[in-house]
């Protein structure tokens, strides 16, 4: 009887042991479990994050391409040739010359899109960049793009800067920004050297579009 007692002892110690083993295993198991189903939720998003960082450069760099492609270099024959107003569809002319390491030509720039699209359509509006000509593909396109500029823009490029600036206007003393408009027959009918006053600005483009309206987005 004793040793019976004694076995039974040893066999419940031994049930003990086992069921000891066999909850450490199916906690083991749930912790593996939990681990596997983790990682691939960490490579789905690492599939959606890596994408969009892409797609956001390379809308960048198309951008940037797409104003480079838009800045064109000119010299004073051409530039000559973009003031004339011929034709009976002329449309009367805006135009600012600008550069990126000119403060005031930066500071004013956000004023001048603004009239772009407020008189589209109505007159033609160009800027005209004074920068060294390695910029046509850096800081003139960027800053372009920086401020939704969708005016034509140019860069120009002459050996003698200082006559072309004598040909454009006798009022030029070849500071910047300057800003000249002309009506529809070519002729000169408001300038300013520095920073333009917008409302003064739009007031003498709409002296010269006596039967239009300029849409009000200010």
């Amino acid at each position: 009887m004793k040793k019976y007692f004694i076995n039974f002892k040893i066999l419940r110690k031994f049930a003990v042991v086992c069921g000891l083993i066999f909850a450490f295993a199916q906690i083991y198991s749930v912790v593996i479990a939990a681990q596997t189903r983790k990682k691939p939720a960490s490579r789905i998003a690492k599939k959606k994050i890596v994408p969009k960082k892409q797609s956001v450069a390379n809308n960048t760099n198309e951008k940037v391409l797409s104003a480079t492609s838009k800045v064109k270099q000119i010299d004073a024959v051409v530039l000559k040739n973009l003031l004339k107003r011929e034709g009976a569809i002329a449309k009367p002319l805006l135009v600012n010359f600008w550069a990126t390491w000119c403060d005031p030509c930066r500071e004013e720039f956000p004023e001048l899109v603004k009239i772009n699209a407020d008189y589209k359509d109505k007159i033609d509006f160009i800027v005209v960049s004074l920068d060294d000509l390695a910029e046509i593909n850096r800081d003139v396109p960027k800053f372009l793009v920086e401020m939704k500029a969708e005016m034509p823009a140019y860069l120009l490029k002459t050996q003698d800067e200082e006559a072309t600036i004598a040909s454009i206007s006798k009022d030029w003393k070849g500071g910047l920004p300057f800003t000249i408009l002309f009506n529809e027959k070519g002729e000169i009918v408001y300038n300013r050297q520095g920073k333009v006053k917008p409302e003064i600005l739009r007031s003498e483009i709409d002296k010269i579009l006596p039967n239009q309206t300029a849409k009000l987005t200010r």
